[in-house]
């Protein structure tokens, strides 16, 4: 991947001819397009390289488009450069070169190896077997992460100008084991909305309603309460909400051969029902300030 490549070949915009629904779905962790050099340079093998994907997600949400919103897919692998992070949270102990002094090289996640350029996969799994020139660490950025958040915002910008307010879903997936702290609860879902800061609590209630009544168990925030992306669009004060949904993948998907289960397609069903609920929803309550602003 390098500054001459398409941004097709990047990331791709699914839509309707005509957006009905004021959100905006996005992807950006389930990319499965591994650059040859990046994996002959790795340490890992192909299979282990992918298990910081979120596997299939944007096919589970594929519904979004017949519902009347646009999705937003990314086909780089989370491995090569993490979208949901600050532009420049880089770790420079990666990198051969000086990084630039903007760089956020402190971050909690820079120091867990989940920065900008990720240092592992998985359970740390480192991912290199050498230093990278720094150039290539920003190349990254200004060809990939940058092309990215700008067409998001795009989305974004458009759906609140045709709406007057918006909702962006940032759709993700989780291991299967992850559990709630202080209890042996295992969520089938976890909807983040950074502690009430990127979406009205309505709005958050709402999708842990529907996902109930649904027969899943949902939790909110905890112990994903939404990434960069949640927390740099949701602006409720503005009428633009931004929610992270979190999928068990124990749901879907055989963790250990990332082999399709034979009840993705129930789980993408249902999926597609909670999208539809949620549209319903919103256009009920759309004139009331929580989700609208004034």
């Amino acid at each position: 991947m390098h500054g001459r490549q398409n941004e097709s070949d990047l990331f791709e915009v699914r839509e309707p001819e005509i957006q009905r629904i004021p959100f905006v779905f996005n992807s950006p962790h389930s990319g499965r397009r591994y650059p040859v050099s990046f994996v002959e340079r790795s340490r890992l093998d192909p299979s282990s390289l992918r298990r910081s994907e979120d596997h299939y997600v944007d096919e589970l949400f594929g519904a979004a488009i017949e519902l009347g919103a646009p999705l937003l897919m990314a086909h780089f692998p989370r491995a090569f450069i993490d979208v949901n992070r600050e532009p420049y949270e880089l770790d420079p102990r990666m990198f051969d070169g000086a990084l630039p002094p903007f760089a956020n090289i402190g971050s909690v996640r820079v120091a867990g190896g989940l920065g900008t350029i990720p240092r592992i996969v998985a359970e740390n799994m480192e991912i290199y077997a050498h230093r990278l020139p720094v150039e290539e660490g920003l190349e990254r950025v200004e060809t990939i992460y940058k092309p990215y958040h700008a067409c998001l915002r795009r989305l974004i910008a458009r759906t609140h100008v045709r709406f007057g307010f918006g909702v962006l879903i940032d759709c993700h997936s989780m291991p299967g084991n992850i559990r709630v702290a202080g209890s042996n609860l295992r969520p089938d879902f976890i909807i983040g909305d950074r502690y009430g800061t990127s979406a009205s609590t309505d709005l958050s209630r709402a999708a842990i309603d529907i996902l109930e009544n649904l027969g899943f168990t949902a939790v909110r925030n905890k112990p994903y309460a939404g990434g960069f992306i949640t927390e740099h669009y949701g602006r409720p004060a503005r009428g633009l909400h931004a929610l992270q949904v979190e999928v068990s993948r124990a749901l879907y998907v055989d963790e250990t051969s990332l082999q399709k289960r034979p009840e993705f397609e129930a789980v993408a069903a249902a999926i597609s029902s909670f999208m539809r609920q949620m549209a319903d929803y919103v256009a009920l309550y759309a004139a009331d300030a929580a989700l609208a602003a004034e």
